[in-house]
């Protein structure tokens, strides 16, 4: 039992409420954010060396990627929803189909923040979040130019035809051509890609110029893909599942696996090349070296394991994601490390605060990643989380649970009976072996249970429904 207690105590549940000392430069850095969408953790070369992705590896490789990076919620309104605001989806009470997400909680999100100590906001692509009272353009950003996620391929002010990847890319570069040589600036780039066309048969849609990355490679059977393992979920995670059905859309056929999975590797490469295209941008106004670049994902992806494909479920593909923070003016000694702290979406919006120089409000729960870019030991950091998922959807099952050092445990709680989870991570990295009904698991299983229940209740209590 000590192991267990070992990762559920200690931990600080909620985030530091000013910049951390001696960390913040004098001079206020400008700040970019790119988020991408449905790219799961290994899907970078530096991870996976089928990948062509050089700008992220480069990222990477003079940054800090974080080994364990996930989002509290695996779906992109929840969890965009907790990168402005540093809350769970439990505090911030919003994803689909929800009521917008309240001003008390856009007033303390970043951008606000950020603009009122004297940055320059802008926001760029697929914001994917409601606000009370729209106070979009009135309180978050100065710049403020969604794009709906589809078709990817439509017409530009020019009247030409170009990816919305390109297009996302060339409003970027545009807005840091506005902003050179003014107040510092922070700009949340946000790719719809490599998000797939759920309307389109073709499912993924690349730019031109990746038409024949990865032709010649043959892409392996995913791990768990296997029928069995399928079989193996309960019968409310079978059929009737979003997952099951998205998966007959991508991979339910050989050729299917080959090219959905080609087409979904060319979609990052195609957002590798516009993230390059910026990088040089900044490199040709001479601001690089005080911009700091934060690059995370919104959420993971399925790619035909376990027979499902896209996210929502607890499981680590679905939770887990990439993080790179950049900063130009880190001492060589932290570049290329990789931190093996667990680090969440929440905790982006204190980071960014922490680099400005800007006070992170009490209600974020979120910690800043500043001292950890810094090589800083953290004594009490976290070592564990609240993993949970609310969309009141048919397909798509409610969650929720705590992920941990060795053990992670989810409770689909309007199941009846209420249907548990139990996985040793070390033994069973691909969680296959539920040990909920275990009886040599049982010490570990009510600890867990019993930290949900603590995590819940800090976070706001029982789910209940939130109207629109």
């Amino acid at each position: 039992m000590n192991h267990v207690l070992t990762f559920i105590c200690a931990f600080a549940l909620f985030g530091c409420s000013s910049p951390e000392p001696d960390l913040i430069d004098s001079a206020q850095p400008n700040l970019l954010f790119i988020i991408t969408d449905d790219q799961r953790f290994d899907m970078m070369g530096v991870v996976n060396p089928m990948l062509e992705t050089p700008n992220m590896d480069r990222l990477a490789t003079d940054g800090v990627r974080f080994e364990n990076a996930f989002v509290t919620t695996p779906i992109c309104a929840a969890s965009r929803a907790s990168f402005l605001t540093g809350l769970v989806e439990r505090t911030h009470q919003y994803t689909f189909g929800t009521a917008p997400l309240a001003t008390r909680f856009t007033d303390a999100s970043y951008p606000t923040l950020l603009r009122e100590a004297g940055y320059h906001t802008g926001m760029i692509g697929k914001f994917g979040v409601n606000t009370e009272m729209n106070v979009v353009s009135d309180s978050l950003f100065d710049v403020f130019e969604p794009f709906a996620a589809a078709p990817y391929l439509r017409e530009d002010t020019d009247g030409s035809i170009r990816h919305l990847t390109e297009i996302t890319t060339n409003r970027a570069i545009d807005y840091l051509r506005a902003r050179n040589g003014s107040a510092p600036f922070a700009l949340t780039l946000s790719f719809n890609a490599p998000h797939a066309d759920d309307g389109d048969e073709r499912q993924f849609i690349w730019p031109e110029n990746m038409d024949k990355k990865y032709a010649d490679i043959t892409i392996s059977d995913p791990p768990l893909s296997d029928p069995s393992f399928y079989e193996a979920q309960p019968e409310f995670l079978k059929d009737a599942s979003l997952n099951r059905v998205r998966w007959f859309w991508r991979f339910d056929t050989p050729e299917k696996v080959q090219g959905m999975t080609k087409g979904h590797l060319r979609m990052i490469s195609g957002v590798d090349a516009g993230i390059g295209k910026v990088m040089n941008e900044l490199q040709s106004l001479q601001i690089a070296d005080n911009t700091i670049i934060i690059l995370m994902g919104d959420n993971g992806y399925f790619l035909g394991e376990r027979g499902y494909a896209g996210k929502w479920l607890p499981y680590e593909l679905s939770i887990r994601v990439p993080l790179i923070i950049f900063d130009p003016r880190t001492d060589s000694t932290h570049r290329g490390t990789t931190p093996s702290e667990p680090v969440l979406n929440i905790d982006i919006a204190p980071t960014l605060l922490n680099l400005a120089g800007v006070d992170v409000p009490d209600i974020m729960q979120g910690r800043s990643l500043v001292p950890l870019v810094q090589g800083r030991q953290i004594s009490d950091w976290r070592t564990d989380f609240f993993v949970e998922h609310l969309f009141n959807h048919p397909q798509i099952p409610k969650h929720e649970g705590v992920r941990g050092e060795r053990f992670k445990y989810a409770r689909y709680f309007e199941q009846n009976p209420v249907y548990e989870e139990l996985y040793d991570l070390q033994s069973d990295p691909m969680e296959t072996i539920n040990l909920a009904s275990n009886p040599e698991y049982a010490s570990i299983l009510n600890a867990l249970q019993a930290r949900t229940n603590e995590l819940q209740t800090a976070y706001g209590g029982p789910f209940t429904p939130r109207q629109p």
